[in-house]
């Protein structure tokens, strides 16, 4: 694959026309790039008017093995009628390719936003997010990979130490913010939890309202503690924070138990995410899309802010762990 494919230099129109014809599916109308930075995403209409969305992965991200493991989970979650966007087989298969790039069509489906402040939504949310885990806890993904350190901070804190965007004068002390996480990391990451196959990226932005919740994108599906897919919902401070973790948990052991050791998880997933999802962007800038929408990544500015968000994440990692109600 060249690295021109890598960056989608060679998806265009033509390519995706000629893909979906493939399949059985006739653009019409559309191809309207739908927001979507690791893959490239489009909506678009057939000549029945149908609305799909197509999605090309990344090459050289997943396999087609971890892709399958994906659209498998996704089939279990529709399945056990999880509120969920899941693949659709076209000539018997979910997982396609043309030119070298893996795709896959989805329903078009729209809704609204799930509101982060909405106790009803969020009651909700948890009681599904439980119904996923029941399902998802069946089997183990065999291909894609398990949350750790390995993953979401050794590799990424690599790639900040060779990146060139970090200006020169602010690069030492940035650093050294990344390695006090680290050590911290060390001492409070901990591996006594069960693992279950994830959402993985259960943020709100995953998750629409239509008469109730519904759950998109499991691009980042993977094996972890169940905590993973609860954390991203809760925001505001320790008091806020508190009332939150009560109302998902109450809602969530509705249907499946938690385990509240995984409670001292959040803090490390939160800094593993700060440091990944910081060198996710500087690995990918040589894809145009990067550079037009991170432009801030150049500025003296954001890079003093990192190191500051780093070492307040580091002073939370030190504290203790977050500690419910007594019935949890």
């Amino acid at each position: 694959m060249s690295h021109a494919a890598f960056n989608f230099q060679t998806l265009n129109p033509d390519t995706i026309v000629d893909a979906l014809w493939d399949v059985g599916l006739r653009v019409e109308s559309g191809l309207t790039a739908l927001n979507s930075y690791e893959n490239r995403v489009y909506q678009f209409s057939d000549e029945d008017k149908k609305r799909y969305v197509v999605k090309f992965y990344r090459p050289q991200r997943w396999s087609a093995e971890q892709i399958g493991e994906e659209h498998q989970l996704a089939a279990e979650l529709q399945a056990a009628e999880i509120p969920l966007a899941a693949p659709l087989s076209l000539q018997g298969n979910t997982l396609n390719q043309h030119d070298g790039f893996w795709f896959a069509v989805f329903p078009s489906l729209g809704g609204r936003q799930y509101e982060t402040d909405n106790e009803d939504q969020m009651e909700w949310v948890a009681r599904f997010i439980a119904r996923i885990h029941q399902t998802s806890s069946q089997r183990l993904f065999s291909h894609r990979p398990t949350f750790g350190l390995a993953e979401y901070l050794t590799e990424p804190q690599r790639l900040l130490e060779q990146c060139s965007l970090i200006p020169a004068s602010l690069k030492p002390a940035l650093l050294r913010s990344v390695a006090r996480l680290d050590k911290s990391l060390h001492e409070s990451w901990h591996t006594n939890w069960v693992p279950l196959r994830l959402h993985g990226d259960c943020h709100p932005g995953n998750i629409l309202w239509r008469d109730g919740p519904f759950f998109v994108d499991l691009d980042d599906a993977r094996n972890g503690p169940a905590v993973q897919d609860l954390w991203m919902l809760v925001n505001g401070d320790r008091r806020e924070q508190r009332i939150q973790w009560d109302i998902l948990l109450e809602a969530y052991s509705e249907f499946r138990d938690f385990d509240i050791n995984e409670l001292s998880l959040i803090e490390p997933l939160r800094a593993m995410r700060m440091v990944y999802y910081l060198a996710w962007i500087v690995r990918r800038w040589e894809d145009p899309a990067f550079p037009r929408n991170f432009p801030w990544m150049t500025d003296e500015d954001f890079w003093r802010r990192q190191i500051s968000i780093f070492t307040e994440q580091d002073k939370l990692l030190q504290e203790p762990p977050l500690q419910l109600m007594p019935e949890f």
